[in-house]
């Protein structure tokens, strides 16, 4: 169990900005982690637009509040 969130989220951000990664190789994590997913029956979604709403919604606020605060 993770007792101090803030060391590992130092940590990852640590050792992403150190990461190089080719298209190729992205692409190679990207599907293990897709192979993965199906392993566990958690991937293809059942229901892939379940929760759209909520999505569109939070975009929404982002985008309004970029457009208010970006200068021009």
């Amino acid at each position: 169990m993770i007792k101090n969130i803030k060391i590992v989220e130092h940590m990852e951000k640590d050792f992403i900005s150190k990461q190089k990664l080719s298209y190729k190789k992205s692409m190679q994590i990207f599907e293990a982690m897709w192979n993965e997913g199906i392993g566990l029956n958690i991937l293809p979604p059942k229901e892939p637009l379940k929760g759209i709403e909520v999505d569109i919604k939070i975009a929404k606020v982002l985008n309004s509040c970029l457009r208010k605060s970006s200068p021009g």
